[in-house]
């Protein structure tokens, strides 16, 4: 919510600059978004008086003017304005000068003619005909105000009041207000808080047989009260109650329309003002609408009504929605006579409901499904009148019609100080306790606390000892140490995914996280296969759109569209990785399994299907994968036939490698090579070997030996490594790929694999026999799966 500092100081005096008021507010506990001082971008713009106007002697549509800008020598502006006559007082951008837009206005010529600067419009300095009513809209902006040759604009038109942004919660609907918000300044800063109690004098008859009120659903309205204004002058609302208006973030539009709204703000209270000779019958009826009822409301929507929506009708029609906004025929017009002025309390929830059913937000809704005060209604009604008389904008009739269903009840608290310095560890005063509360108008009686009605968030006497801490001031109450001494540590689960996180980052990839919630179609996209398992999804019952209708299955989809986004962004290469979950359904009425997953993607000039390999291997190395298998996978949806690997550990499927099928990249409009892998992050950490050995430092050298294999070409570089551990597992210590040969001096159909293989024994040198003993096992399990000395 904005609120005008011009607006503050009628209720409490504030002379500090905006950036000190916002910090110490935000202390207090109104937090502070931001401060903007309107006209503060305009530079070197001032009011000139138009001394003489020539025609331009090289164009018919120009006219030269000489302006007093309160400077010793007249300055000359050529324009093309023709609604200006001399003795005129307009807005001159001179030489130098910035407009509201950034717009940086220069000496120039036109046409040949000197021009030191420019007249400005309405919209040049970003107002509309709502805030000068007086002015045109296309043309010099004529100024009627009483200001001087040579002010600046901004004092000039008041477009100079310091607009704050508060961001206030939604338990205190009573900040939504200028009050409210004048409460806590004063309260912040030890002033007096100036309330004004509205004054009607009336003395225009009795308006009580006039309107019949009654509500049907008195928990949904809590109270209804109105006051009838005949012989209405709709006419624009003079500049201070405009200023404070657009200050506020409130369009102004004419004096009835602007004193609801000017009520609204000041006092949190939505109101609304009838056209009297609308409501037929001269019944009004709070009650809710019939299944099918239609009303057409303000902004010309016609709109049709449920059984749970509360609505204001007459004999006949509904003509209001409310607490939302009113009928087509509610509003002021320009003949409007006559006028009811209404101020009522309807059940938040019940307003909350309705708006969004009929898929509408006003300022008025807004404030309502927060909880209002009921006692408020009948102050802001009062105000309204006052303000109508002020702006002699009606004759005020005596009376007020009221259809009333509560009583003005305060709550009471316990008081106990004692407790109070306990849980916030300080040592306050009763007296000092006293005096915070009074200051926000809670009363302190014996043992007690009585709240004021319009705070309904005080309801505890934790509530009561927020209070005190926040105005006693948060940065002086010492620290102190929690109760318990509980130590925070990370599982070590935890430790476990940080590990594997912080793997992949060191290889110089992005994390990213997902949604879980996906579309089905994705399926089509990553071509799973129409009768596949993973197809059968959990299916959110009340999605934001069929695109996050189910929980994914499988986390390939979700990556895909994140590198399809960097793609389409050109940027040259990605490395993405996310540990992400996959929700898998079970029997019906159980909750699904949740696999963590960790999913990788990657494509760029140095992607290919080697680098992903190694990404995954250095995962497995990290995360204490030591016994794996990666065999060739043909069958693996999404990914590339030829170009794909599953991760094995005792049999059981641990992940995928490879390369993403051709046609996938098409669906996702990715012109270039795409590698992905997964790894199941709950079976890593099931067969992870946590517990660390360490063995002594080797006392006996190691011997080295050179094996060239001719095998089938089909035949795995793995299955060959695993037959050499099979057989030189007691003096193996470690395998190095070093040669993989195809040509001339090789039969056709098979290839030449080149190991180096180191023995060493832990008890003493390693002999000869031993030596030979050991390369026999070797080859010998070689053989058994087709692989032969060279």
């Amino acid at each position: 919510m904005n609120l005008s500092y011009k607006w503050l100081n009628d209720f409490v005096e504030i002379d500090m600059p905006p950036r000190e008021f916002s910090e110490a507010m935000t202390m207090s506990g109104s937090k502070v978004e931001g401060f903007e001082v309107e006209g503060e971008s305009i530079k070197n713009v001032v009011v000139g008086k138009v001394l003489q106007i020539e025609k331009h002697p090289d164009a018919d549509k120009l006219v030269v003017c000489q302006l007093d800008l309160g400077e010793a020598e007249p300055v000359q502006i050529v324009t093309g304005a023709s609604n200006l006559k001399v003795g005129d007082l307009v807005p001159v951008a001179k030489d130098n000068s910035i407009l509201p837009n950034g717009t940086k206005i220069k000496k120039g010529k036109l046409r040949g003619v000197p021009s030191m600067g420019m007249m400005c419009s309405l919209g040049e300095l970003q107002l509309s005909l709502n805030d000068f009513p007086y002015a045109i809209e296309d043309g010099i902006f004529v100024l009627e105000e009483d200001c001087k040759v040579g002010q600046d604009i901004q004092s000039a038109i008041g477009l100079n009041d310091t607009k704050v942004e508060f961001e206030i919660t939604s338990n205190r609907p009573d900040c939504f207000s200028v009050i409210g918000l004048a409460r806590e300044a004063a309260a912040t800063f030890d002033k007096e808080l100036k309330l004004h109690t509205p004054s009607v004098k009336g003395g225009n008859g009795d308006c009580t047989g006039m309107l019949d009120v009654k509500v049907t659903e008195p928990e949904l309205c809590r109270i209804y009260s109105a006051k009838i204004v005949k012989n209405v002058r709709v006419k624009p609302s003079p500049r201070w109650m405009r200023e404070r208006l657009r200050a506020m973030g409130v369009r102004p539009i004419n004096n009835i329309v602007d004193i609801t709204n000017y009520v609204m703000l000041e006092y949190g209270q939505p109101m609304h003002a009838f056209d009297l000779r609308f409501i037929e019958g001269g019944k009004i009826r709070v009650r809710l609408a019939e299944n099918g009822e239609k009303i057409t409301t303000l902004d010309g929507v016609e709109r049709t009504l449920t059984d749970k929506n509360l609505v204001i009708a007459d004999e006949n029609k509904p003509v209001a929605i409310a607490g939302v906004m009113g009928g087509e025929y509610s509003g002021i017009m320009d003949d409007t006579d006559t006028i009811v002025f209404e101020s009522a309390n309807f059940d938040g929830a019940s307003v909350r409901l309705t708006a969004k059913s009929q898929g509408m937000r006003t300022d008025a809704s807004s404030r309502y499904e927060k909880g209002l005060d009921p006692n408020a209604c009948i102050p802001a009604l009062e105000r309204a009148c006052e303000l109508v008389e002020m702006l002699d904008a009606g004759d005020v009739m005596d009376g007020m019609i009221i259809d009333s269903h509560f009583e003005k009840t305060e709550r009471k608290i316990d008081f106990n100080p004692q407790w109070i310095n306990s849980f916030l560890s300080t040592d306050i005063s009763r007296e000092k306790m006293t005096e915070i509360l009074e200051k926000i108008d809670c009363r302190v009686e014996g043992d007690f606390v009585t709240v004021p009605t319009f705070r309904p968030d005080l309801e505890h006497k934790a509530d009561i000892a927020e209070e005190i801490a926040r105005f006693y001031g948060y940065n002086v109450i010492e620290s102190a140490s929690l109760s318990g001494g509980a130590k925070g540590k990370f599982s070590t689960r935890q430790k476990y995914d940080k590990t594997v996180s912080n793997t992949l980052l060191s290889l110089g990839m992005d994390e990213i996280m997902t949604y879980s919630f996906i579309s089905p179609k994705y399926y089509n996209k990553v071509m799973m296969p129409e009768n596949h398992p993973l197809r059968k999804s959990v299916v959110i019952s009340n999605p934001l759109g069929e695109d996050t209708s189910i929980m994914r299955t499988t986390t390939l989809p979700s990556m895909m569209e994140i590198l399809a986004k960097n793609y389409s962004f050109r940027n040259a290469d990605a490395a993405l990785f996310e540990i992400g979950r996959e929700y898998i359904p079970t029997v019906d009425g159980e909750l699904p399994v949740e696999k963590n997953v960790l999913t990788g993607g990657i494509y760029g000039n140095n992607a290919d299907f080697f680098t992903v390999k190694g990404i995954v291997e250095e995962v497995l190395k990290r995360g204490c994968i030591c016994d794996y298998e990666i065999e060739a996978n043909k069958e693996q949806f999404g990914y590339h036939p030829g170009r794909c690997a599953s991760v094995m550990i005792d049999g059981k499927s641990l992940g995928v490698i490879g390369e993403i099928h051709p046609q996938v990249c098409e669906n996702y409009n990715i012109g270039t090579k795409v590698y992905c892998f997964s790894l199941d992050m709950d079976m890593m950490f099931e067969n992870a070997k946590l517990e660390k050995t360490y063995t002594p430092l080797p006392k006996y050298p190691a011997v080295g030996r050179d094996l060239a294999l001719i095998c089938d070409e089909s035949l795995p570089v793995l299955a060959l490594q695993k037959a050499i551990k099979e057989g030189g597992s007691k003096y193996l210590e470690s395998i190095k790929l070093f040669d993989v040969y195809k040509g001339k001096q090789i039969e056709s159909g098979k290839k030449s694999v080149a190991f180096n293989i180191t023995l060493r024994s832990a008890e003493s040198t390693l002999t000869e026999e031993q030596i030979n003993s050991t390369m026999k096992k070797i080859l010998s399990s070689l053989e058994k799966i087709g692989a032969v000395l060279r």
